[in-house]
């Protein structure tokens, strides 16, 4: 079976638009399989369809209960990945503009979910391990270095950034 993989990045606030690209290529005749490292989507050749993706964050240890129920609606269970769920459901078999969350409470408990299971860790590794060497390599004299973490703590600045706006911006519509 022919087969392709690609390189995208979707950042952790980005689930929306991962979505939308594995719906669009589906739609162009590529059938996602699996996403393996920072972002190698793979995918097979299949016919042209309309077919929904939805992802959902919950690093739970007890799946099978949770991926039954998503099957018991016709959600096809597709991979797990960094504490992400994806399934997919022909476009065909959906109830109008169906989705996995139903009420906008259910999407802002995912991003809880998320904030707590990956940003609260990325906030540890930030403050506790790259603050503290990108101060002592830059004090040491080492600015190559310092340079490089600088602009890694640069990086997790703006995802800090990106996600808190985001967040904020959700629960604002939502009148909390």
């Amino acid at each position: 079976m022919e087969a392709k993989k690609e390189f995208r990045w979707f950042s952790i606030v980005q689930h929306v638009q991962e979505q939308d690209y594995l719906r669009e290529q589906h739609k162009k005749g590529w059938k996602f399989v699996k996403v393996t490292g920072l972002g190698m989507y793979h995918f097979e050749k299949c016919e042209p369809e309309d077919v929904v993706y939805q992802l959902d964050y919950n690093d739970d240890r007890d799946k099978a209960e949770y991926i039954q129920m998503f099957a018991d609606c016709g959600w096809e269970h597709i991979q797990e990945y960094a504490g992400y769920s994806y399934f997919r459901k022909s476009a065909e078999e959906m109830n109008g503009d169906e989705e996995i969350f139903c009420d906008d409470e259910s999407r802002l408990a995912m991003m809880d979910r998320v904030y707590k299971g990956r940003l609260l860790p990325l906030l540890i590794i930030f403050f506790a391990c790259l603050l503290p060497q990108f101060v002592m390599h830059l004090t040491g004299g080492r600015y190559l270095v310092a340079a490089f973490m600088g602009g890694v703590l640069a990086l997790y600045v703006v995802l800090f950034t990106i996600f808190a706006v985001h967040y904020h911006r959700f629960k604002k519509n939502m009148g909390k």
